[in-house]
């Protein structure tokens, strides 16, 4: 069998694991097998070449990467080895021996309140695709949703009498999400505008064509209404997540119920993104403790 031949193969087999077995999500998996694919064309498709050197040698040559692409790389290749222990093609994971990049504590920037009203007061709303664009906005900030549950989102996962939208987030995991009156609104308005040819289509956000909204034009839409509010920060749909988050802690929320809201399996994810240290966490613990 062709080397060619063998690296599609594996992959193939490695996304099916990923998928199902995994059930890890559409652009993880993507992700994972494109690093992987890289690597193993690296390694001329030899998996029996697979040594912590040769992994090291690999990251090496990806020098140019920020430290967080190289591990999230180091990541895939772990995983990716990981498989072929199980299927029984390598004795031992060679990624045990490999240390991976040291890593800053990375906080993109939040908006403050009145830029993010600025925003979303700057798009044009005299269109169906308007109130779309401002719909969008509202259950990013408003909701705290990655861009990829956003565009995901569908009709029948909107609850307007009680104020909710139930939320597809990475792993296939549901969580029950309150949108308030703002974005529930901005949803109802762009859902009884949209076209009556587009009426039986499931998803919530859709194009000019009447297609899933992809996420690329969801980026290019938030950047192009940030520039024309006149906000100069390097914006992304993530950003008002980021800001949501941050905005509900500077509010006195408590921490575990703006994870529950955001998704994450670990509070400490939650304080990466609502800047809140360990040291700072610790002390609001030790000031309501019980036992104190």
């Amino acid at each position: 069998m062709e080397k060619s031949d063998t690296r599609s193969r594996l992959l193939k087999d490695y996304n099916y694991y990923l998928r199902i077995e995994r059930a890890m999500s559409q652009n993880t998996v993507a992700s994972y097998c494109s690093d992987v694919e890289q690597f193993l064309a690296f390694c001329n498709n030899d998996v029996q070449s697979f040594s912590p050197s040769v992994i090291e040698e690999f990251l090496d040559s990806r020098g140019s990467l920020s430290k967080r692409s190289q591990a999230r790389m180091l990541s895939a290749i772990r995983s990716f080895c990981k498989w072929l222990v199980l299927e029984g093609m390598m004795r031992d994971n060679p990624c045990d021996k490999v240390d991976g990049p040291k890593l800053g504590r990375y906080l993109p920037d939040a908006l403050s309140v009145e830029e993010v009203s600025s925003i979303i007061d700057a798009v044009d709303t005299s269109s169906w695709m308007g109130l779309r664009d401002k719909a969008l906005l509202e259950v990013l900030y408003g909701c705290g949703l990655r861009v990829s549950e956003a565009v995901g989102l569908k009709v029948s996962s909107i609850y307007f009498k009680d104020e909710l939208i139930r939320v597809i987030g990475k792993g296939n995991k549901e969580r029950l999400v309150p949108m308030g009156d703002v974005a529930s609104e901005a949803l109802r308005m762009y859902l009884e505008a949209r076209p009556l040819e587009f009426s039986g289509i499931g998803y919530v956000f859709l194009n000019r064509y009447g297609a899933t909204l992809s996420r690329v034009s969801a980026f290019n839409m938030v950047k192009k209404t940030a520039l024309l509010a006149g906000v100069r920060k390097e914006i992304s749909p993530h950003t008002f997540r980021h800001s949501f988050a941050t905005h509900l802690i500077e509010n006195g929320a408590d921490i575990r119920l703006v994870q529950e809201m955001l998704g994450h399996e670990s509070v400490s994810t939650t304080e990466i993104y609502t800047h809140i240290d360990s040291t700072t966490w610790h002390s609001i613990i030790a000031d309501h403790h019980p036992r104190r």
